[in-house]
């Protein structure tokens, strides 16, 4: 461990103190003192899809390396970049083959938003610029992210630099908003979109932004089968554009290339990051419909955004070697064998006292933790929980993601599970045995 003190480094949390890390094979991490850690969130989180230590990451930034520095994008395009956004298009669903790359996944998801606007103004509609997104909700860290996120301890702080834009409820059936039951709900959920459409005036909505499985914010829920279908249709009846915010659950970590593919829904622009380029360097995309730019093309309006380090080669050459990886081992098959398999055995954790819920999709996954199971009650936040359970996990080995605020962004516990799409049954089962002796300590002491 170390102490802060010793480095002019900002440590994330000012509490705790944190191992240095040393490198790293499959899924596992190895600190300077030599423990292993297996990394059973892909960093923070669903970064690392191909886990660590791949040769040919490595070889691909070599070869790129020796080539030049930086290409000025005002001036040339560079071959990774066209070869990885000819990869994207083929990828993506059909239709949505026009690729522009950032720096993560905060610029991703403000880049579509950026583009959703673009493009309702060249069809004429510059009334429309309203964002509407979803409580419990993660966008990025930006102020422009943070003002369509919906996850309240991450805005609190900021709110009064926040742009002010609505929210509606989350597709969450664990703790439903309207206090129904699926499938007798009627998908509120999802028809509280045109309502508030409607509040607005249809005029005045540009886009709506949702992820296909919520990640950092509810801990991996997916949202009922029939909720993105209703949501397309709704886009659809307004000339409202659908942005499907995949940094979390796209390249195979839900069983599927992109998240959003899981409910056959073809989004109108696609956020990506994380996975794209396995944690070995920063990459963000857009993934957009091609009548975006047929548009933009016939009225001669270039796109309106792009920092320094947009398709930038060396990037763009990992990332492509992360794809063709993930291609040519079948990661996202396995990811939705293994992920079933993986799903199964936490839900034996449903006969911990301390365990009210367990959800995911493919290798992406959350257990929610509750005082009470009977009546769902969560825990007060100065309890932390979830911070709690991952620091017993950490003692044994097991990297876990805590989040916190699912029950309306202040209040409840979970955590995240994401291992690598490389990881095997065998070690699926490591990480089931560590994480039930960690909620079993927890319980000991509080119960």
């Amino acid at each position: 461990m170390t102490e802060q003190s010793e480095f002019a480094l900002i440590f994330r949390d000012f509490e705790k103190e944190y191992p240095i890390i040393e490198h790293g094979e499959g899924i596992y991490l190895y600190d300077k003192d030599g423990k292993r850690y297996i990394d059973a969130t892909s960093g923070s989180a669903a970064v690392t899809n191909i886990g660590h230590g791949v040769e040919e990451i490595s070889q691909a930034i070599e070869t790129q390396s020796r080539k030049f520095a930086y290409c000025p994008s005002h001036c040339f395009v560079n071959r990774p970049a066209m070869e990885l956004a000819e990869l994207l298009a083929t990828i993506a669903p059909e239709g949505l083959n026009k690729i522009w790359l950032v720096s993560d996944g905060s610029e991703a998801t403000e880049a579509a938003v950026k583009l959703a606007r673009q493009y309702q103004v060249l069809k004429g509609y510059t009334s429309k610029s309203i964002i509407i997104s979803r409580w419990q909700s993660y966008h990025g860290a930006t102020l422009g992210a943070l003002s369509w996120s919906g996850i309240t301890t991450r805005r609190s702080i900021y709110h009064p630099l926040l742009k002010n834009t609505p929210h509606i409820a989350p597709a969450y059936c664990y703790r439903c908003y309207f206090n129904k039951t699926y499938p007798e709900c009627g998908i509120l959920c999802a028809s509280a979109l045109e309502k508030t459409i409607r509040q607005f005036g249809p005029e005045n909505v540009a886009a709506f932004i949702a992820e296909p499985v919520v990640g950092a914010a509810l801990g991996a829920a997916p949202p009922p089968e029939e909720y993105f279908q209703i949501i397309r249709e709704i886009c659809d009846k307004n000339d409202v554009m659908f942005i499907s915010d995949e940094v979390m659950t796209g390249f195979g970590r839900t069983g599927e290339m992109f998240g959003i593919n899981n409910w056959n829904v073809k989004p109108d622009i696609m956020a990506c990051a994380k996975g794209i380029s396995g944690g070995y360097v920063p990459l963000g995309a857009i993934i957009a419909d091609e009548k975006i730019f047929e548009l933009m093309k016939k009225k001669r309006s270039n796109i309106i955004t792009g920092h320094t380090y947009s398709a930038h080669h060396i990037i763009a050459a990992v990332s492509v070697a992360v794809i063709q990886y993930i291609l040519n081992k079948d990661l996202v098959a396995k990811s939705r064998k293994n992920g079933s398999y993986m799903l199964n055995q936490m839900k034996k954790f449903l006969e911990h006292p301390l365990v009210g819920d367990v959800r995911g999709k493919g290798l992406f996954a959350g257990i929610e933790f509750v005082e009470d199971k009977k009546t769902k009650r969560s825990f007060a936040p100065n309890k932390r929980i979830a911070n709690w359970i991952e620091t017993e996990a950490l003692k044994r080995g097991l990297i876990t993601y805590p989040g916190t605020g699912s029950v309306d962004g202040a209040m409840g516990d979970h955590i995240l599970i994401a291992p690598p799409l490389i990881i095997k049954q065998s070690e699926i089962d490591e990480i089931i045995s560590i994480l039930g002796e960690s909620i079993g300590e927890v319980e000991r002491q509080i119960f």
